[in-house]
């Protein structure tokens, strides 16, 4: 099934070079794949995995490692950002 995967500020350098302008890649993944399941290959610290959200709605830290994901879904991720 295909999802859009966004990485977000400083993330976006964990894309591939081609897809970081955009910030944004399609993924070809398995049917009922996790949200960590996607980010393992991406080798995302976790620490810098602040914001999570699938189709604009949260997805609190612990549903992560078992909420899956389904055909179409579009899985956006942002690190913490401090600002003043």
């Amino acid at each position: 099934m295909q999802i859009t995967f966004k990485l977000y500020a400083s993330l976006t350098e964990f894309l591939p070079a081609d897809r970081r302008t955009s910030n944004q890649v399609t993924l070809e993944v398995a049917e009922g794949a996790t949200i960590a399941q996607v980010i393992e290959p991406f080798n995302l610290p976790m620490k810098m995995v602040h914001l999570v959200l699938i189709n604009g709605s949260y997805v609190a830290p612990d549903d992560r490692p078992t909420r899956a994901l389904r055909e179409g879904d579009v899985l956006a991720i942002w690190p913490p950002i401090a600002g003043g």
